[in-house]
C-alpha cells in the first residue's frame, strides 16, 4: 500500500490521479489532499477518498471547506494559509508526492516534499525551471527520488535504461544517450497565419486538439513555450547537455518523446493522449497497473507527422536562451510567461504580445547566480513587475 499527498487534486493532474488511484484501492491511499481555493472539489474529494488531511492555501476557501466537510459528517482535519501546502508535503505519514500545483506556486510544497526526503511524482515543470540545481540539491539532501509526470519527460524516462536515476549530471550520457527529442503537438494554432494569429481569443488558445488541459497550460501549448518550460525540465531531470535536447513537432501526440543512443538506435514511447499513462506509470513504477486508457489501434491511426519547430514560434527559442544564460534567467523567464499569459487570459493583451513582453523581461532584468530559493524569489518578482510594466505599453484595455 503506496501512501499519497496530492498537491493540486483539483487541478487536471490531480483529477486524473484520483481516476488512477480509484482504480486501485488496494494499492494505494490518500493521506492529504490540497489546493489554492477550490474547495466544493476539494469537498467531493474528501467525501470519497477520505484522506487524514486537506490543505488549502486560501483562508476563506478553507473556512468554506470545514464547513462543508462538517455538514457532511466528513472527518478530514483541514489545514489553512500557504503553508500548509508544505505541511502535508512533508508528512511522515506519506510515501509519495504527487507536485501538480500549476506555476511557481507550487514550488514551497515540491521542494518540501523534496528536503523530507519523498518520492516526488513531479507534475509541477516550475520546480525545476525556477531552482534548478536548489531543488536537486533538496532531494539528495532528503535522500528521495524525483520521477517525472509530464507525459513528455515520463515517455523520455521510460525509455531509458531500467535503473536511470533523475536529477543527476551527466547521467544521460553515461546511460550512451546522444540525444533527448521532445514531441510537441504545435498546438491549437500549428499552422495559423500571423494575421490569424493577432485574432486569437483566450477559449480558443485552451481548446487544444489532443490535450485536455487547465487554462494555463493550454495557452502555454499553443505558445509552445510549455515545450520551452519541458526543454529547461529536461535539462535537470535526465543530466544532459542542452544541446542534446532537442524539440520536433509531432501533431498526432502520439508519440510522446524519443531516447536516441549513440549506436544510432531510437527508443520512442507511443500511446493515448492522456495524462492517465504517466501518471500511473510514475504511481507504480516499476511496476505496471491499468489506467483506464483505451489502447491504440494502429490499424486505424494513419500516418504518424513529424517536422521542425517553427522559428516564428519563439518561446522554444526564449527558453533554450535561458537555459544558455543560466542562474536566475529561467526564473524570469516563468515569472513573465506567468504574468503575461494571465493577462491574455483577462482580455488585456494580445495573444502575440506573450512572447515579446518575456522577450522584453528577459532583456531588461539582471540575472543573478542562483545560490538560494531567496535570490530565485527575487528575481522572481522584479520579472513579474517587469512584466506588468510591459503589459501596460503593449496589452490592450480588458474586454
Amino acid at each position: 500500500m503506496k501512501r499519497l499527498t496530492i498537491l493540486g487534486s483539483t487541478g487536471s493532474i490531480g483529477e486524473s490521479t484520483l481516476d488512477v488511484v480509484a482504480r486501485h484501492p488496494d494499492r494505494f491511499e490518500v493521506v492529504a489532499l490540497a489546493a489554492r481555493s477550490s474547495h466544493e472539489k476539494l469537498a467531493a474529494q474528501c467525501e470519497r477518498f477520505a484522506p487524514r488531511y486537506a490543505a488549502v492555501a486560501d483562508l476563506a476557501a478553507a473556512e468554506a471547506l470545514r464547513a462543508s466537510l462538517r455538514a457532511k459528517g466528513v472527518a478530514t482535519e483541514v489545514l489553512a494559509g500557504p503553508e500548509s501546502l508544505e505541511r502535508v508535503a512533508a508528512l511522515p505519514e506519506a510515501d509519495a508526492v504527487v507536485a501538480a500545483v500549476v506555476g511557481a506556486a507550487g514550488l514551497p510544497g515540491t521542494l518540501a516534499a523534496a528536503r523530507a526526503g519523498k518520492h516526488v511524482l513531479l507534475a509541477n515543470k516550475e520546480a525545476l525551471v525556477v531552482s534548478g540545481s536548489l531543488f536537486l540539491a533538496a532531494l539528495a539532501q532528503g535522500g528521495g527520488t524525483l520521477l517525472p509526470v509530464d507525459s513528455e519527460h515520463s515517455a523520455v524516462f521510460q525509455s531509458l535504461p531500467r535503473g536511470f536515476a533523475c536529477g543527476r549530471a551527466g547521467e544521460a550520457g553515461r546511460a550512451g544517450v546522444r540525444r533527448i527529442l521532445l514531441t510537441a503537438s504545435g498546438g491549437p494554432f500549428r499552422t495559423a497565419t500571423p494575421e490569424r494569429l493577432a485574432r486569437v481569443t483566450p477559449d480558443e488558445a485552451c481548446a487544444h486538439p489532443n490535450w485536455v488541459m487547465g487554462r494555463k497550460i493550454s495557452v502555454d501549448s499553443a505558445t509552445m513555450m510549455n515545450k520551452g518550460l519541458e526543454v529547461i525540465e529536461a535539462f535537470w531531470l535526465f543530466g544532459a547537455p542542452r544541446e542534446a535536447i532537442e524539440v520536433v513537432v509531432h501533431p498526432q501526440s502520439v508519440v510522446h518523446s524519443m531516447v536516441e543512443y549513440r549506436d544510432g538506435s531510437v527508443i520512442a514511447q507511443l500511446g493515448a493522449p492522456d495524462m492517465r499513462t504517466p501518471i500511473a506509470c510514475a504511481l507504480a513504477w516499476p511496476e505496471r497497473i491499468d489506467a483506464g486508457v483505451a489502447p491504440v489501434d494502429f490499424t486505424t491511426l494513419g500516418g504518424l507527422e513529424f517536422g521542425r519547430v517553427d522559428a516564428a514560434l519563439s518561446c522554444v527559442g526564449l527558453a533554450f536562451a535561458a537555459l544558455e544564460r543560466g542562474g536566475t534567467a529561467p526564473a524570469i523567464l516563468n515569472a513573465a510567461n506567468e504574468v503575461a499569459v494571465e493577462s491574455f487570459l483577462a482580455g488585456a493583451l494580445p495573444f502575440t504580445a506573450i512572447a515579446a513582453v518575456i522577450e522584453n523581461v528577459l532583456a531588461a532584468t539582471a540575472v543573478e547566480a542562483l545560490d538560494s530559493l531567496e535570490t530565485a524569489w527575487a528575481a522572481d518578482r522584479e520579472a513579474r513587475e517587469a512584466a506588468r510594466r510591459e503589459i501596460s505599453r503593449l496589452g490592450r484595455p480588458a474586454g
